[in-house]
């Protein structure tokens, strides 16, 4: 299982949301490059990083510092954030990110996962954010209106390999992962999956391992202190991939 810090970009800023709220943003980090740099240090082989400007506004705002991590790290950086055209998608991968991934569109415009997938394959996830099991869209601002698991089960019909899902009333606010949730997921579709929110410390490291996934994106836990990402990743028996 692979293990992702997390980067949150708002106005060329390091930040943290609580609950995807945007009246509670706060910065974490002086500098994103230098904040890149110390996961890789502590043995990270992956980054996610967010375009939380791109996701509100639904067009990238951050691009330049994005391609500048991808450019000066050995890190894969994988990204969203306000990615909903195929121009978006290939300047995306033509700046040095691994993989892009669609979050909005994966509701609103399926044909474009559709048309990503058989262009660019595993270089496509999908990140499914939702609220009492109900998908949230628009930089998790507007609801969807579609369970996760059905839109899970839609993506995997599209061909996508890999899902994100992430608990919107766990994300940063360190009360552990949603097990249930993210069990259900497992046992519904074949895609790999990313666990994202909530996670606090070894525990839910080893609740994800033991769940059989593919990945888990630690955010708050590494900036607050309550999880050291090189533990993580011994946890996690690192099959990075």
């Amino acid at each position: 299982m692979i293990v992702l810090p997390a980067i949150d970009i708002k106005d060329g800023k390091c930040v943290r949301l609580k609950k995807g709220d945007f009246a509670t943003v706060h910065q974490v980090a002086e500098d994103p490059l230098a904040a890149a740099r110390s996961f890789e240090a502590a043995g990270a082989r992956w980054l996610h990083m967010v375009d939380l400007d791109g996701a509100k506004d639904g067009a990238s705002k951050n691009s330049a510092l994005f391609a500048q991590v991808a450019a000066f790290t050995g890190l894969k950086v994988e990204l969203g954030g306000g990615i909903r055209t195929m121009q978006a998608i290939e300047a995306c991968l033509s700046a040095g990110i691994s993989r892009v991934i669609l979050g909005s569109a994966a509701v609103k415009n399926p044909d474009l996962v559709r048309q990503a997938v058989q262009a660019y394959g595993e270089a496509i996830a999908v990140g499914i954010d939702a609220k009492n099991g109900v998908v949230a869209t628009e930089g998790w601002v507007a609801s969807g209106e579609i369970h996760y698991l059905e839109l899970a089960r839609r993506m995997e019909d599209a061909g996508v390999g890999t899902i994100i899902y992430t608990d919107i009333g766990r994300d940063g606010m360190l009360q552990g992962i949603n097990r249930q949730q993210l069990a259900k997921l497992a046992q519904t579709v074949r895609c790999r999956i990313i666990a994202s929110g909530g996670v606090r410390d070894l525990e839910d490291i080893r609740a994800c391992r033991e769940m059989g996934l593919y990945g888990v994106i630690c955010g708050k836990s590494l900036y607050s202190g309550t999880l050291s990402l090189a533990e993580a990743i011994r946890e996690a028996g690192e099959g990075q991939c």
